[in-house]
């Protein structure tokens, strides 16, 4: 499963293949990083259909993870990639305008990396 992760935080690439480093090995996932909304995009008109999930943070510089998920939505490749919406406040407001948009699921920070794992198992 090729998951696309977006956040403006450059290490969360290294805690990633740290955490995930056995999936990775046995090809289960693979990631590719994007550090901005902008950065997203061009990847996801690069690369039409290849991410099948996208983690996306809510709050970044430029293009937040909201407006991200309202360009992703208008511009769905078929089938729709799965958007999970990350953030670090406990915001029910973002949370409702995340669903609104079209998020299919919501996780705050600090990540529960054996959770995701999880999550990401069941949606193969």
């Amino acid at each position: 499963m090729k998951i696309l992760v977006v956040d403006d935080e450059q290490d969360i690439k290294i805690l990633f293949e740290q955490r995930f480093r056995r999936e990775i090995r046995e090809g289960v996932f693979s990631f590719a990083f994007c550090f901005s909304g902008e950065e997203a995009l061009t990847f996801l008109e690069e690369h039409p259909s290849e991410a099948v999930l996208i983690l996306s943070d809510i709050n970044m510089p430029g293009m937040n993870g909201l407006e991200l998920l309202s360009r992703i939505r208008e511009q769905t490749p078929v089938p729709p990639p799965y958007i999970v919406m990350i953030t670090a406040y406990g915001d029910p407001e973002k949370q409702t305008e995340a669903m609104r948009l079209g998020a299919n699921d919501f996780l705050h920070k600090p990540l529960e990396f054996q959770a995701l794992k999880q999550k990401l198992t069941d949606l193969q």
